[in-house]
């Protein structure tokens, strides 16, 4: 039986984060230079977006690109940058077939114009789509998002629009870029690292970790489904007992 066909429809995760890592490894291990690695990496992005698709889920978030990642040479951020432009170009139509709709989180004012503009065109043209969100996190830092919601709220105070008895979690939520996205219920992060990486801090409070050592270019439709086959065999208590969440 395959993991597609052990996988509980009626338990599908509503949102599925995902740290794509390992293209640099990968491609080291085959000989070639890393943009190799993140060239087979649009293969697995594919894969994964279709079977999530599939089987129902509603958020699909990938860690493209973080701030951090502007601190690597420049010809491979130049490259990385190329093939999001062309992904982008490419994948559009397959996204109005299969009824994805396309988001972005993150600084984007940092990206280079052509890309944003294709990314704004992308989003703006599936934007009425009803099916699989798919969420890219793009010159995205946690710590960016948390420290740029805390200004806004701050100056929201100092302007008089709140009070600092206004402030809660749900007021600290609709300041971060994920403003209308729910909290993942699954992180899944490929080629055996085992952090977040400054990845949805603030959102992954109460999300189940997974974690294997597939590498991203390897990470296909079937250990995709391999991780939702073992996130359904966990128990959320969200800080009840077992016994609260039999009753």
């Amino acid at each position: 039986m395959t993991f597609k066909e052990q996988i509980d429809k009626e338990r599908i995760p509503r949102h599925v984060a995902v740290i794509m890592d390992g293209n640099g490894r990968w491609a080291k291990s085959k000989g070639e230079d890393r943009i190799f690695g993140h060239q087979n990496g649009v293969d697995s992005v594919d894969q994964v977006s279709e079977a999530a698709g599939e089987i129902g889920v509603k958020y699909l978030t990938l860690y493209a690109f973080s701030t951090e990642n502007w601190n690597r040479p420049e010809a491979e951020v130049d490259a990385l940058m190329g093939l999001l432009v062309d992904a982008i170009k490419n994948n559009v139509r397959k996204m109005m077939k299969n009824n994805v709709r396309l988001l972005v989180i993150g600084d984007i004012n940092r990206l280079p114009q052509m890309t944003r503009e294709k990314l704004q065109d992308a989003m703006s043209e599936t934007g009425q789509n009803t099916g699989l969100n798919l969420v890219l996190a793009l010159s995205y830092s946690s710590r960016w998002e948390i420290l740029n919601a805390t200004k806004k709220i701050a100056q929201s105070v100092k302007e008089g629009k709140i009070q600092i008895e206004d402030i809660d979690e749900t007021l600290f939520s609709d300041n971060l870029t994920t403003v209308g996205i729910p909290d993942p219920d699954l992180l899944i992060r490929t080629s055996g690292e085992l952090r977040i990486s400054n990845f949805l801090m603030w959102q992954l409070s109460y999300s189940e970790l997974y974690f294997t050592d597939i590498c991203w270019p390897e990470f296909k439709k079937e250990p995709f489904f391999e991780a939702i086959v073992d996130y359904q065999k966990r128990e959320r208590r969200f800080g009840k007992t077992s016994e609260q969440i039999v009753k």
